[in-house]
């Protein structure tokens, strides 16, 4: 019965067979997802650089997962995956990633900089297409988002300065507010209710304890953050896409989707450059700003004007010299200490300019839109739609009051990318349940 007289012959054997490619690429995809969410800089106080491209820790880490990302990519995936990630939309986007690190105020840097965004879009492709079912996904989601929560609610215990802000902060209004392993609430709100999602979606395949579980703990330390746009977007995703699929309409969700991203453009960025939607807000909400908001979306459009076509450049307006030596003691918020211009649609034109923004909008809304209709009637590939779908309503509705689009690897912005490349795989390949 024992087997210790042949071990030469039987452990090699048992060995290899632990390391199926299955196994492989379920691992490299739950660990980039973990790490790239976490970052290699967690537990870092509000106002440090812990994305930045001088960071020695970052250039390694990042690199590392690039590799991982390319390795992944073209050792494990099928050819005619790779060639369904990438559009001619995204191609064409990120060309006008690349034009505006060009013409930026500094090349060099910008191009730093650039590498990350596009080291984070690698990571989600990989993330996305090295599973090979929907069990694999499934495993991979969980842990990535077990980590995240888990270390988020130690570093309450641990690091309870770092974890929550406190009244010493940059920012001390906040003081209270969880963030977890996150710089801010306004990072670890979103990304916690992007898990949230996660954990329904795991759910309704069969998950039950496990998606119960991440669901639930996802939603507390959310509700914690302090993050009001997240609390009010998060049932909103949910009821929008779930409701049609339930009362058996699942394509309404597109036209429910578009209703709610004109709607809510029209009443964050509209009020400030439609006149009568403007005299209408102040007739219906006096003072109405979006906590000075509007300050800024405004400075933002007589900028676009100026330089309509291509932009500032990438990393060449927020933060730059002509920005921070702008006096506005009369406004609600001091634009010179902005570092963006917390409207993700406006920042893309200030940056890369109006038409960079017509392409954003084609790749990352309307595109997703027609991929989640065109998404084969079958449960998995429904299921895993639907987490998307509601992914893409949350970050790009968040996008009208928050900027995180191309913004490195943060992580709003990441989870962007993965519903949007999540949408082309799931429209155009069957999921399998799991492996027989």
């Amino acid at each position: 019965m024992s087997n210790t007289a042949s071990l030469r012959r039987t452990e090699p054997g048992g060995l290899l067979a632990a390391f199926t490619t299955r196994r492989i690429t379920t691992a490299l995809s739950a660990l980039m997802f973990a790490v790239i969410i976490i970052s290699f800089r967690p537990f870092q106080l509000s106002g440090e650089n812990v994305m930045e491209g001088g960071d020695v820790v970052n250039q390694l880490g990042f690199s590392a997962i690039g590799g991982l990302a390319i390795f992944g990519l073209t050792a494990f995936v099928d050819r005619r995956v790779l060639a369904a990630l990438f559009s001619p939309w995204w191609l064409l986007l990120l060309g006008c990633l690349v034009f505006s690190v060009l013409h930026a105020t500094d090349p060099s840097a910008a191009a730093r900089a650039a590498s990350f965004t596009v080291i984070g879009i690698l990571a989600m492709a990989a993330i996305l297409a090295l599973p090979r079912d929907a069990d694999a996904f499934s495993t991979a989601l969980a842990f990535a988002g077990f980590a995240v929560v888990s270390l988020s609610y130690i570093g309450l215990v641990i690091y309870p300065d770092i974890a929550k802000h406190t009244a010493d902060s940059l920012e001390p209004q906040h003081a209270g507010f969880w963030r977890g392993v996150f710089q801010h609430k306004n990072l670890a709100g979103p990304v916690m209710a992007c898990f949230s999602f996660g954990g329904l979606y795991l759910y309704r395949r069969g998950w039950k304890w496990i998606g119960a579980l991440l669901f639930a703990t996802a939603l507390f330390f959310m509700a914690n953050t302090g993050s009001k746009t997240t609390v009010g977007l998060v049932p909103l995703a949910i009821g929008l896409v779930a409701m049609p699929g339930i009362i058996g309409m699942r394509l309404l969700t597109p036209i429910f989707f578009t209703i709610a991203i004109v709607g809510t453009g029209l009443a964050t960025i509209g009020i400030v450059f439609i006149g009568p939607l403007g005299y209408l807000a102040d007739q219906l909400a006096p003072g109405l700003t979006y906590t000075g908001r509007t300050e800024l979306w405004k400075y933002s459009g007589e900028m676009i004007l100026k330089q309509p076509w291509i932009g500032y450049g990438y990393e060449s307006f927020w933060g730059t010299p002509a920005v921070i030596e702008m006096k506005s003691f009369d406004q609600d918020w001091d634009i010179s200490g902005i570092v963006h211009g917390h409207n993700g649609y406006l920042d893309i034109a200030v940056i890369m300019g109006l038409p960079a923004l017509g392409v954003a909008v084609v790749t990352l809304l309307i595109a997703p839109l027609f991929d989640y209709m065109r998404t084969p009637l079958l449960k998995e590939n429904i299921y895993l739609a639907d987490f998307f779908m509601m992914v893409l309503l949350f970050t790009t509705l968040n996008a009208f009051l928050e900027s995180f689009f191309f913004r490195r690897a943060d992580p709003v912005w990441l989870f962007l990318v993965l519903a949007a490349l999540g949408l082309r795989l799931v429209a155009r390949f069957p999921v399998k349940a799991a492996r027989r």
